[in-house]
């Protein structure tokens, strides 16, 4: 007798609990398949996980301590932790130390935090531009595209070959060094000199 479709389905189901039960019974350890790996990007040393959100990924960045302590002196920890979504452009210990002498130290100073918060803010835009994004930008933009940044004030992006160039309402020129680095509440990316808002 041939069994019915409900027969073969009860069978199959059957056959699956056994197969499963048999997985448990010899101990067998269970990985997550290959599709649930985030993939993450390197910065500072540190694996970025799109799961955490920028201020998760960026105190486990060696490269951006300096960075992680203005954001603290700023009060932004909350901001930057919120649901977003916020494009940073982050600079480097490196790109802090180009500044003068002192600049850094007078900054975190608790009298100097609207100062700070508008620095920190400049490079801050809301919602998420991927690199594509801004390329496209620009191309479309014949060489140039602007953007306004969380301060209020403006950012201008060019191409130099293939790097992506930010330049601020001063005239600085900062690279993206690494692009793309998404987070749960947006992207970062990393840049090679400070950005002041003139």
């Amino acid at each position: 007798m041939i069994p019915t479709n409900a027969k073969i389905s009860s069978i199959a189901r059957v056959s699956r609990a056994l197969a499963l039960a048999s997985v448990l019974a010899s101990g067998a350890a269970f990985t997550a398949p290959a599709a649930f790996a985030e993939d993450t990007v390197m910065v500072g040393g540190a694996a970025m996980y799109p799961s955490k959100n920028i201020i998760e990924n960026a105190v486990n960045s060696k490269d951006h301590t300096t960075l992680v302590a203005a954001v603290k002196a700023a009060g932004l920890v909350e901001t930057l932790s919120g649901p977003g979504p916020f494009t940073v452009f982050a600079p480097t210990n490196e790109a802090f130390a180009k500044l003068p002498a002192g600049t850094v130290e007078t900054l975190v100073m608790p009298e100097n935090k609207a100062k700070l918060v508008a620095i920190l803010t400049y490079h801050v835009v809301p919602g998420k531009l991927a690199a594509k994004d801004v390329i496209d930008a620009i191309q479309k933009g014949g060489g140039t595209a602007e953007v306004k940044t969380v301060n209020g004030a403006v950012l201008k992006f060019s191409l130099d070959g293939k790097d992506v160039i930010v330049t601020d309402a001063a005239g600085n020129k900062a690279k993206v060094t690494i692009a793309d680095v998404n987070q749960s509440n947006g992207v970062i990316h990393v840049v090679d000199t400070v950005l002041l808002p003139g």
